[in-house]
């Protein structure tokens, strides 16, 4: 016999005995299995970027580093924060201080050592940095410290131009964020921040709108942000025209950063503005406090056509329709801004923004101005919209007193379990739930941990019933000024679909 012809024998047999093998295993009557649904497993790896906190010489930051316990059972991992290379609106480096103070913090945290290093699941880590040249951090986390993890910056700042409460949760990288509610105005001073966490270069590009479109800019576009630093970008400098409400929309052409913007009112003080929600029809803007003096809402429709909205505040018992402003029409392109006033009445709520009745579904992105207090009293926060809770959020850096969680449920009643972590120096967990009834938000002092030594986080996981957006707002007094700041809470996305591969033979059957 040739040996082509056992050649072609062995293959037949060897053919034979892995269709036989795949016919022996392949579940079910028919040959073919069923799709199998892909399973949700924990992230192992997150990155988070916090901006340059430095306004004066009198600032105080504290830095709370968190991943809620549980998660995952894998690999220990690490989670640090390092500090970025500081830059100037033009790219270039900052003159480094050879002062005492300096070379104290350089050996305190310099290039390559953390300056926050969160050690296990459940319990925060922080740290603090004094004075205006704190640079921007650069973070990541991966294993078991990877899933849900979330950064807080608080900055303290009791007097001058940039005084406030200013807090904001630390983003992770993308190429696209809206910001509205920012602003060119004389007695404003707004900063793009930009932080690139990669070891290449992003290069970005600012687009400003105003009431009647886009603003007129050059030089906004093209910006290099150098790998792992960050520029601070003055948003004034980007254009010559004033403008009461403007919407900032940021794009990367390469790379990724985290962008987000620090406002500066001679009046009523600062904060950081975080980004909205992703445009859409429907947007949920959580947590406006009891005592809000002036509320002003702005919007922008991001897509070709004008967006009809109605505006409802959901409070403790259900939805009303503020006199006056019933309704809000944003044109294509331009920014809308409307004043609410003291909108609350002394009960906490959550503003809901829906197409008008028989109007189409038109993408928008919005934000909220909120001012506290009276004359020279007052100070400032900002509330984008934002995602609902869904499986789980987070906010660190809660103190014993002085926080209160909104939960807003826009459509069905829902279930809410609320975890009190332990505390960054002591204390033990505790944990509490919720019913939110649909239509209502529920404004809580949220549970604190027993025994409480430092900061905590809080973590809310929707246990049953209809979405649930939430906000936690922090209140500090200083010089008789309450001075606050509120962070949303959208998922955390700490967990990813991961498809079920199988062995798929019938590709032998051609």
């Amino acid at each position: 016999m040739k040996s082509t012809s056992l050649s072609l024998i062995a293959g037949t047999v060897a053919l034979a005995a892995v269709t036989g093998f795949a016919v022996l295993t392949a579940p079910g009557d028919g040959g073919t299995a069923p799709a199998k649904t892909a399973a949700r497993l924990p992230v192992e790896r997150s990155s988070l970027l916090c901006p340059a906190p430095g306004l004066s010489d009198l600032a105080e930051t504290t830095y709370t580093s968190f991943t809620p316990a549980g998660g995952s059972g894998g690999e220990a991992g690490t989670a640090e924060l390092l500090m970025s290379t500081a830059t100037t609106s033009d790219g270039t480096k900052k003159d480094e201080k050879k002062d005492e103070k300096d070379e104290k913090d350089k050996k305190k945290a310099g290039p390559g050592k953390p300056v926050v290093a969160l050690k296990e699941p459940g319990k925060p880590a922080t740290a603090e940095a004094s004075g205006a040249d704190a640079p921007a951090l650069v973070g990541t986390a991966t294993g078991r410290l990877a899933s849900g993890w979330t950064a807080q910056q608080t900055t303290t700042v009791e007097a001058g131009g940039g005084r406030g409460l200013l807090g904001v949760s630390c983003t992770g990288p993308d190429t696209d964020f809206w910001f509205p509610a920012a602003s060119t105005a004389k007695s404003r001073e707004d900063y793009v921040h930009l932080t690139n966490p990669d070891d290449t270069a992003a290069v970005a590009d600012i687009e400003l709108y105003g009431p009647d479109g886009s603003l007129k800019s050059d030089v906004g576009e093209g910006i290099t942000v150098p790998a792992r630093s960050s520029v601070p970008v003055l948003i004034s400098t980007l254009t010559s025209e004033v403008a009461e409400d403007v919407t900032v929309h940021v794009t990367t052409r390469t790379g990724r950063v985290g962008a987000v913007v620090r406002t500066a009112d001679d009046e009523t003080g600062s904060d950081w503005l975080a980004a909205s929600t992703g445009p859409t029809g429907t947007l949920v803007l959580p947590g406006i406090p009891a005592d809000a003096t002036s509320v002003r809402l702005v919007a922008f429709a991001t897509g070709d056509g004008d967006a009809d909205l109605t505006v409802k505040l959901i409070g403790k018992t259900g939805a009303i329709s503020p006199v006056g402003n019933e309704s809000l029409h944003v044109k294509s392109r331009m920014t809308a801004g409307v004043d609410l006033k003291d909108i609350t009445k002394g009960e906490a709520g959550s503003l809901l923004l829906t197409p008008a009745r028989g109007k189409k579904n038109t993408p928008v992105v919005a934000a909220l101005r909120v001012v506290r207090g009276t004359g020279d009293k007052r100070e400032v926060g900002y509330i984008p919209a934002t995602g609902p809770v869904g499986a789980r959020a987070t906010v660190a850096d809660n103190r014993d007193k002085g926080s209160v969680l909104s939960l807003t449920a826009p459509g069905a009643t829902a279930t809410v379990k609320v975890t009190a972590s332990a505390g960054s120096e002591g204390g033990e967990q505790t944990v509490k739930k919720y019913t939110v009834k649909g239509g209502t938000t529920l404004a809580v002092t949220p549970p604190v941990p027993s025994g409480l030594k430092g900061g905590y986080a809080l973590t809310v996981e929707t246990e049953s019933g209809g979405p649930v957006h939430a906000a936690r707002t922090l209140t500090l007094t200083q010089n008789g000024i309450q001075m606050f700041t509120v962070q949303t809470l959208p998922d955390d996305r700490g967990t990813v679909e991961v498809p079920t591969a199988e062995q798929d033979l019938s590709v032998l059957d051609d």
